[in-house]
C-alpha cells in the first residue's frame, strides 16, 4: 500500500495558507522559481514525510494536515518535539547541512509540497527578506527548544500535562464547539509530547476529567476550563 501520492501542483501565489507562512515575504518572481521545481503530495495518517538520520534532500511546507515533528532518545523512544499545521514550513534547519535532525510524521491525511534543496538555497540567495524571516523563525525555534528542554527538566509532569493540552489547542484550535480540540492524538503521543510513560499521561487527564477542566471521549479531548489549565501550567500572558 503507497501511503504517498502525488496530487495537483497548488500554485504558490494562490495558496489560502501563504499568509500564514514565512513564505509570504517572497515576491512573485520567486515563486514562480520554485513552483518550477516543487512538487506537491499526499501523506496518509500516519507517513513520515522524512525520517531522522535521513539525508536533507529538501524543505516541506504544509498546505492542508497537521503533522507531528520527533527526535529519537537514547533508549529509542519517541519524543514529540513540535507540532506543524498548514502554511508552516519544515525540515529547514537541516537545509543547511547533510542529515535530517528530526522525523516528521503525518497525524492526519495532509497535502505537503515539497521544495528541493538547491532550488531553496539558491531563493536564499536571491531574496534577502526571505532570508532574514527565515533566520528569525529559525531564532524562534531554538528559543522553543531551550524552553522545552528547561520544561521537561524542571517542570512537574502534572504541569507538562497541562501546557501539552495547552499547545494543542493554541495550535490547532477547536471545532464547531469551540471546545473540541481540532486535532485527536492517542495517549501515547500525548505522553511522547510530556515527556512521560502513558500511564502517567492517562493519570494527569483522567485527574483533570474529574476536576471538570476537560471531558474525554476516546481521542477527542474537550477543553471546558482553559483559564484554570494555565494556572495549572503555570502559564501567565
Amino acid at each position: 500500500m503507497n501511503n504517498k501520492s502525488k496530487a495537483t501542483v497548488a500554485s504558490c501565489l494562490q495558496c489560502e495558507t501563504r499568509e500564514h507562512s514565512v513564505m509570504c515575504s517572497l515576491k512573485a518572481p520567486y515563486f514562480e522559481q520554485l513552483e518550477k521545481n516543487k512538487t506537491t503530495l499526499n501523506y496518509k495518517k500516519g507517513t513520515p514525510l522524512f525520517q531522522e538520520g535521513s539525508h536533507s534532500i529538501g524543505v516541506y511546507c504544509i498546505k492542508e494536515g497537521k503533522i507531528k515533528i520527533t527526535k529519537l532518545g537514547d533508549l529509542g523512544r519517541e519524543q514529540i518535539i513540535g507540532l506543524a499545521k498548514p502554511g508552516d514550513l519544515i525540515g529547514y534547519r537541516s537545509v543547511f547541512g547533510d542529515r535530517m535532525s528530526t522525523s516528521a510524521i503525518a497525524l492526519e491525511d495532509s497535502v505537503v509540497c515539497f521544495i528541493p534543496k538547491e532550488p531553496f538555497l539558491e531563493t536564499l540567495k536571491e531574496a534577502p527578506d526571505f532570508s532574514m524571516d527565515l533566520f528569525r523563525l529559525i531564532s524562534s525555534d531554538l528559543k522553543r527548544s531551550d524552553q522545552l528542554i528547561t520544561h521537561l527538566a524542571q517542570k512537574p509532569v502534572r504541569e507538562r500535562t497541562a501546557e501539552a493540552l495547552i499547545l494543542l489547542h493554541d495550535t490547532y484550535g477547536t471545532l464547531s464547539d469551540e471546545k473540541t480540540l481540532d486535532v485527536q492524538l492517542s495517549r501515547d503521543e500525548i505522553a511522547n509530547m510530556i515527556g512521560t510513560a502513558m500511564e502517567t499521561a492517562v493519570r494527569f487527564l483522567n485527574e483533570f476529567k474529574r476536576d471538570g477542566i476537560i471531558d474525554l471521549s476516546g481521542k477527542k479531548i474537550k477543553i471546558l476550563k482553559k483559564d484554570e489549565l494555565a494556572k495549572i501550567a503555570n502559564m501567565y500572558d
